[in-house]
């Protein structure tokens, strides 16, 4: 049977983007820039999509074409002689990564979905304590539960629709909407007195910001945020790469949905912090800034509902994208393990990802006391942690290692691939760099984090 593939070359464009585009760039861009500083982080973050990111991405859309498979198919079927089942087994490992990314993904999914509902209904009063009703619904497991089928129900009926009529179609739709709402909300936040203090803050770099926080947790974090917002490591981006042809060659390719995955990561700071600064709220914190600061910047706001539902159906949005676009992976994925036809593998995953979900839901309420991460910190925690730290910088590791070593694929065989068809050639000048620097560069920096977190 011969393998799907997307119709359109925006088709596959905005699939990837999907993958990338999401709650890293809308929730944990803005925050983890106000932690660290503002525009100076912002700099260092477009330094490391630069050197790290458009090499990983080139090289696991590589994996994903040649191999015509997901990450661990490509292990297996690009590889050969004794080190075959090393690279199996590091593909597997690496691969689980989208599972534990979207076990509490889809439970943030389901807060995104939660709020814009409550919103539309007018459940949220414009006289609410915004921070208490926020516990009160992590609190509710039963009521985070709902939201989170919702979101896996979608997500599992757009798997089920194939890769042209389902994930295509509805990942055009969703980030074409994404992209106009995002828009439409920059906008209308611009209007307000002292917005361009939040614009300032976001896009003028100072020193004495990133001197404050320290530069190598600032380097660190936008390393980690490289990582999370491009779904590098796991295969999320190989499997895309898996459903294109040979007519166009992947730089070119790659540099569109880095530039997609930027375009909206900058729009979502260029609501945020102008919202933040026109009502007076530090925009530095987690969960609690989007559902606690900015609901409270919406009830101060003139037509705040109206803001509020455009808002967080720009979030869910953006979370469902990457829902869709890793959820096709695993997707994938069990029709080749398990040999199932489409239907059921997309069942079998929406009810694995409804069971796996539990644990994060759990973790706000039944499992509160359980705290694997230190005092405060909670399952969702853990499986960030697992996952953002771990197993996407490791994993992307691993996929230079094969790409550039003669007992992997091989450099020449990465750099034909990665160079057929037509378009922008993957910079020769990059062949040292990608194999002798970058992996060993990688590792370093999880290595600096591992010990300072754990020790």
């Amino acid at each position: 049977m011969k393998r799907e593939q997307f119709a359109t070359r925006l088709g596959f464009l905005l699939t990837t983007a999907g993958c990338a585009i999401g709650l890293g760039n809308v929730w944990r861009f803005p925050y983890i820039t106000g932690n660290y500083g503002g525009a100076i982080f912002v700099l260092i973050y477009l330094v490391f999509l630069a050197i790290l990111g458009f090499p990983v991405m080139v090289a696991e859309l590589s994996l994903g074409r040649a191999a015509q498979s997901d990450l661990p198919g490509a292990y297996k079927s690009l590889s050969h002689g004794k080190m075959q089942k090393f690279w199996l087994g590091a593909g597997h490992i690496a691969f689980a990564g989208n599972f534990v990314l979207l076990m509490f993904y889809s439970v943030v999914t389901g807060w995104m979905l939660a709020y814009c509902w409550k919103y539309i209904v007018g459940s949220i009063s414009a006289d609410f304590d915004s921070g208490k009703y926020f516990g009160n619904f992590l609190g509710s497991w039963k009521e985070q539960l709902i939201f989170a089928l919702v979101g896996i129900a979608l997500t599992t009926a757009a798997c089920m629709g194939g890769v042209r009529k389902g994930i295509e179609r509805s990942l055009k739709l969703m980030l074409g909407g994404l992209f106009i709402l995002e828009l439409i909300m920059i906008v209308l936040v611009l209007r307000y007195d002292n917005a361009g203090s939040g614009v300032k803050f976001f896009l003028e770099p100072s020193l004495d910001k990133l001197k404050s926080v320290g530069f190598w947790p600032a380097v660190h974090a936008a390393m980690m945020q490289a990582f999370f917002t491009l779904s590098l490591g796991i295969g999320s981006i190989a499997i895309c790469g898996s459903y294109i042809g040979k007519e166009r060659s992947l730089s070119g390719e790659a540099l569109l949905v880095i530039l997609l995955d930027t375009v909206a990561a900058i729009g979502a700071g260029m609501i945020i912090f102008p919202a933040c600064f026109a009502f007076g709220v530090k925009p530095d914190q987690g969960p609690s800034l989007l559902f606690v600061t900015l609901t409270s910047v919406f009830q101060s706001m003139p037509g705040g509902r109206f803001m509020g539902i455009l808002f967080f159906l720009f979030m869910s949005v953006a979370a469902l994208s990457t829902l869709i676009a890793v959820g096709e992976n695993i997707v994938a994925y069990l029709m080749r393990m398990l040999n199932l036809s489409r239907i059921k593998a997309s069942a079998l995953f929406g009810v694995l990802l409804s069971v796996l979900s539990l644990p994060c839901l759990f973790g706000f309420n039944l499992w509160s006391k359980f705290q694997p991460m230190g005092k405060g910190s909670c399952v969702l925690d853990l499986e960030d942690f697992i996952v953002s730290d771990n197993l996407l910088p490791l994993g992307a590791v691993v996929i230079l290692l094969f790409c550039t070593r003669e007992i992997g694929w091989g450099m020449d065989s990465f750099m034909k691939e990665a160079n057929t068809g037509k378009g922008i050639r993957f910079p020769s000048v990059f062949r040292i760099y990608i194999k002798w620097v970058l992996p060993f560069g990688i590792f370093a920096l999880w290595a600096h984090n591992i010990i300072t977190k754990l020790f």
